[in-house]
């Protein structure tokens, strides 16, 4: 794409990276190789929307009438509006696609805006969408179901106030990391004895001193840092340097164009020098922070139409400038003054204390809360036993009713039948007092012969 399409990636739209594939035996004043395809990188600018914006324009991106408008436009119409207008001329299938995305990204508002108003505690009866969806200024809030004009200006709008104030986001950030660096540095050495401390203060003062012992770092955008990456990165003989050619072999995607991430690229080098994430001395978010300062110089010496994008000729005339073969060094963090005063690292650590304050009272309330939980729960468990015993309890009185109720078993003709007991003990009934005769016809008692009684004695 051209410069004007480029604008558009500075707004998380970095849909295509490509690398270049460098023939270190190859002429400096030759052409650069054609670039290859590496396939797609994202690059998140760290807005809460971002993932929205990258899917519109690659929808938008789609439509070749919108396509070929975007091409043609300059930096102006996009930024005021004008180029919304011709979303009404783009395909149907885009624009269905484009109202799909904003009901998504409605959607997802929502879920955060819930979450956020669970995690306050606050009690809403009934919501108001369209009046907290209001916050978010990067889509129309009275309409909800369709992505239209309105919608994609005010997408862009919102993307480059937010970009253009990010640099500062990113700055404030680093001087609270900072900031809670010392904080904790401060309460350690308050918390040991003074034998302790002062062998921990030095310790600390020759790993300071040990980051300090590095190699010349070149100011960034110098003739001497870019001969540098000409040589040890691109494998280039440093004596035929070429401005072009160098131009050409760091534009990855082609578009004529040095956006922000191809520029800080360039800095590698430098910043390879000063932090080793090897290194316990140094650190990683100062090296990003290092980083950001070395693009933010060289925008503001070679950017000149502000556009936060570097142009062939913009790059070429930076060079005619007196800093490009300026041999100065340039100032790291270490050199520079602390990014925070002493009052303001007094006012973040109130605000420290003050926070500190808040999550124990949460935390107490918390407690109470999970102890009032496991109350319930005891009480629960033991209204659940009482509910189990009392369940047994009728089942076995129900067993119980059944078996006094339940009826004599009966024949095959209806008749009642007992129990072979209780038959066998009929029958030996039946012959108690039962007459007997035998074969001469005399009766004969069946009834057991008793002991004789009282017999009278007799003498001899």
């Amino acid at each position: 794409m051209v410069g004007v399409c480029h604008w558009l990636l500075l707004l998380s739209i970095s849909l295509r990276v490509w690398s270049v594939p460098i023939d270190r035996n190859t002429n400096a004043q030759e052409e650069p190789p054609q670039m290859e395809e590496k396939g797609e990188e994202n690059v998140d600018t760290g807005l809460y929307y971002d993932r929205y914006l990258r899917e519109v324009i690659e929808v938008l991106e789609t439509d070749p009438h919108f396509r070929e408008k975007l091409q043609t436009a300059n930096t102006e119409d996009i930024k005021n509006g004008r180029l919304s207008k011709e979303l009404d001329l783009v395909g149907h299938h885009v624009r269905t696609r484009l109202d799909e995305l904003k009901r998504q990204e409605v959607s997802r508002l929502r879920m955060l805006l819930k979450a956020k108003l669970d995690s306050t505690n606050t009690q809403s009866v009934q919501m108001d969408h369209v009046s907290l969806l209001k916050q978010f200024e990067h889509l129309d809030p009275h309409n909800q179901n369709t992505f239209e004009a309105r919608d994609l200006e005010l997408l862009i709008a919102t993307a480059t106030k937010d970009l253009e104030n990010y640099d500062a986001e990113r700055h404030e950030e680093f001087k609270r990391y900072e900031m809670l660096k010392e904080h904790e540095r401060r309460e350690y050495l308050r918390s040991l004895d003074q034998e302790k401390r002062e062998r921990e203060e030095q310790r600390l003062e020759e790993m300071k001193q040990k980051h300090r012992q590095h190699p010349k770092v070149n100011a960034p955008g110098s003739v001497a840092q870019l001969k540098e990456v000409w040589e040890e990165t691109d494998g280039l003989d440093p004596q035929e340097f070429n401005p072009k050619t160098f131009f050409r072999l760091h534009d990855t995607n082609g578009d004529g164009l040095l956006d922000e991430q191809e520029l800080e690229a360039l800095f590698t080098k430098e910043l390879e020098k000063v932090y080793d994430p090897k290194n316990e001395e140094d650190d990683m978010m100062e090296m990003e922070e290092e980083r950001l300062r070395m693009r933010e110089h060289v925008m503001k010496n070679v950017d000149l139409n502000h556009d936060r994008l570097v142009s062939l000729e913009e790059f070429l005339r930076s060079m005619e400038k007196k800093d490009f073969n300026s041999p100065k060094e340039w100032e790291t963090l270490d050199d520079k003054k602390p990014v925070f005063t002493e009052v303001e690292l007094q006012r973040f650590e109130a605000e420290l204390r003050d926070k500190e304050v808040e999550l124990s009272r949460r935390a107490e309330t918390l407690r109470q809360e999970q102890e009032i939980l496991r109350e319930r729960g005891k009480a629960l468990e033991a209204q659940k036993k009482e509910y189990q015993q009392a369940v047994l309890e009728m089942s076995q009185r129900q067993k119980d009713q059944q078996a006094v109720r339940r009826p004599p078993p009966s024949g095959p003709n209806g008749e009642l039948q007992f129990q072979q007991e209780s038959q066998s003990m009929a029958q030996d009934g039946s012959q108690v007092g039962k007459v007997l005769v035998d074969q001469n016809g005399e009766v004969r008692n069946s009834l057991p012969a008793e002991p004789p009684q009282n017999l009278p004695q007799h003498t001899p």
